[in-house]
């Protein structure tokens, strides 16, 4: 089964002081993302990949197209999906434990399962010692983690995720990409991960769709990364194969990279 499908999907939206006038993030986009498959999408700054993360959740409708979710038309808001931001996105007035129990409480779920529930998923990030905590008593990567978490415990079929680990230096951010590929493999998911960072996107994935740059952002490019798993980011940009498909992937992106930045002919 096909777990997320974009059907010739176009978002367009009215030019900020402009009367009259229109801007088109994304034009014409089919793309298929098959059960349990990891996908990456990579593309210059601006060029769309939130918006169609935003499609995907159903908290942005298309104005052309479809969007189908394990094989029904998506009408509303995706209640298949869980979706990690950028920014964190915790209570700030809730502890770890709290914070991860919040999406069951809404449920109905009584706090009682939701609690050991909870403390079972902090113990997979290994928080366990931090349930107490509140989120400016952790680090930036136990943010992450409680986040995760929180996202993991109401059980997505479908995980989106917008350059969450962006913010985090890169030694945490390693440990995080890490974490994330233990956890997808213990209870493999479909996931669809915006990254502006190449490396990241090759280390994780499946597969690697490349998008253009805006407006009227679309596919022009898809690799499938054939680097064997279970994998280790760290060393995995190590492997000949990794260098060889960041090369392919760069040639794709370079030019769409260098037109964002108004650098073509420079």
């Amino acid at each position: 089964m096909q777990a997320l499908t974009f059907d010739n999907v176009s978002c367009t939206f009215p030019a900020r002081g402009r009367a009259r006038e229109t801007y088109t993030a994304v034009r014409e986009t089919s793309l298929t993302i098959a059960d349990g498959e990891f996908v990456s999408l990579v593309g210059p700054t601006g060029c769309g990949k939130s918006t169609l993360l935003n499609v995907a959740a159903g908290l942005l409708a298309p104005t052309q197209g479809q969007v189908h979710v394990l094989g029904q038309p998506l009408h509303g808001l995706n209640r298949e999906a869980g979706y990690l931001f950028q920014a964190d996105a915790l209570f700030p007035w809730r502890t770890a434990l709290d914070n991860v129990m919040a999406g069951l409480e809404f449920r109905g779920i009584a706090s009682e399962l939701a609690r050991e529930s909870a403390t079972q998923w902090l113990k997979r990030v290994g928080l366990e010692a931090h349930a107490a905590k509140y989120p400016h008593e952790l680090s930036g990567g136990m943010r992450k983690r409680v986040a995760l978490a929180q996202t993991l415990i109401l059980e997505p079929k479908l995980l989106l995720m917008d350059e969450p680990f962006s913010a985090l230096d890169v030694q945490t951010r390693q440990l995080m990409e890490n974490e994330l590929l233990n956890l997808w493999s213990q209870d493999v998911r479909t996931v669809l991960f915006v990254t502006h960072d190449l490396e990241e996107a090759i280390a994780l994935s499946d597969r690697v769709v490349v998008l253009s740059a805006g407006p009227g952002c679309h596919p022009i490019g898809e690799f499938d990364i054939d680097l064997p798993r279970p994998r280790d980011v760290q060393e995995i940009g190590l492997h000949p194969r990794f260098v060889e498909l960041h090369a392919a992937i760069w040639q794709a992106l370079k030019h769409e990279v260098l037109k964002a930045h108004g650098l073509l002919g420079a």
